[in-house]
């Protein structure tokens, strides 16, 4: 039986298929408990209860919501081009599917284990950006087209800053398969040897061009119902609508498995006597989470002119620095010991 899933075409494409519905089953079923909490952390914030009617403290909601979308009317719009209006929502929810395939959980637990991983990620959350136009340009309305531009020109803005950022990480390990950047942060001492240290002003530009590239709040822009009648997607309902939801709130989860990944050790203990596991990769990526909701119920929006100004006049020469400055550290070991330790990878 092990030879049969090991050696012949069928056995290791049943493998691959099995290894894909272990990560995305999960995944699908944490997006559900991950949204009730996002709107559980908000209605504390303001000081009111949240969902808490469908399933015992409201914990099926997030499903209630999603049979809603599958049952609802897909209403197309006249004019609109079917193939590209219904491609776009697919587009975006597969590409959101397809970045997980090289994150791990664990040692050993990826699907695909390739040396170029970050790269892979940053291939493939740069490809969304088409969902994005294609839906607004097929919904033939000025709203949505108005309003996918405006998208596309946020996340690619700070598409730019990310991969300067992780530029830093990838300078700081030599590589850019996420197990050999775990591994680089596994030292005697525990949290204090990963590289949210190191590389403590690019966390929070990580975070918050996270924020942008995701459109969450207080990025949101594209979304802006007193603006642009709620963004590139006004025109679509039903599952094509629930596609484009999902898709959008994998890519925060994606954001945070990154951040747990790049700067907070991944699976590993933050104490030397506790042993390392999934465990910590997975309440990593809980805590972001729950900093990303927070954000969301207190901070106001901002305008479109101060994001692009933040992006391009602040954020793009800051994290340029940085990678110059990790770089210079690196080639000449200017502060001894602890960029030897932590700017070269140990």
């Amino acid at each position: 039986m092990y030879e049969f899933f090991t050696t012949t075409n069928t056995g290791i494409v049943l493998t691959i298929l099995g290894q894909c519905l272990l990560v995305l089953i999960p995944l699908l079923v944490a997006l559900a408990f991950l949204m009730y909490a996002d709107r559980k952390v908000w209605a504390a914030v303001q000081m009111r209860k949240g969902p808490n009617v469908v399933g015992a403290f409201g914990l099926l909601q997030s499903f209630a919501d999603f049979l809603k979308y599958i049952v609802k009317e897909v209403v197309v719009p006249a004019g609109a081009d079917r193939f590209v209006f219904f491609l776009a929502p697919m587009i975006t929810f597969v590409l959101a599917v397809v970045a997980w395939a090289v994150i791990p959980f664990n040692t050993g637990w990826v699907i695909s284990e390739i040396n170029v991983a970050i790269l892979f990620v940053f291939a493939v959350s740069s490809l969304e950006v088409y969902g994005v136009i294609m839906g607004g340009w097929a919904s033939n309305s000025k709203y949505p087209f108005l309003g996918s531009l405006r998208s596309a020109a946020q996340m690619i803005s700070y598409e730019v800053s990310l991969g300067l950022i992780i530029i830093g990480v990838i300078i700081s390990t030599g590589s850019m398969n996420f197990g050999a950047i775990v591994a680089a942060q596994d030292t005697e001492y525990g949290m204090l040897g990963w590289y949210w240290l190191p590389h403590f002003p690019m966390v929070f530009l990580f975070f918050i061009s996270a924020l942008a590239e995701t459109n969450r709040p207080p990025f949101d822009l594209p979304e802006a119902e007193s603006e642009l009648v709620a963004g590139y997607q006004v025109e679509y309902s039903s599952t094509p609508f629930l596609l484009f939801m999902i898709g959008e709130l994998m890519a925060v989860v994606l954001m945070c498995a990154l951040v747990s990944l790049l700067f907070l050790g991944g699976w590993l203990s933050p104490f030397p006597f506790l042993p390392d596991g999934v465990f910590w990769m997975v309440s990593k990526m809980a805590f972001c989470f729950f900093i990303f909701a927070m954000v969301k119920a207190i901070t106001p929006r901002f305008r479109y002119d101060q994001l692009m100004r933040i992006g391009w006049k602040v954020f793009l020469p800051l994290s340029l620095a940085w990678v110059v400055f990790v770089a210079f550290m690196a080639k000449f070991e200017v502060l001894g010991t602890f960029w030897a330790r932590y700017a070269i990878g140990g």
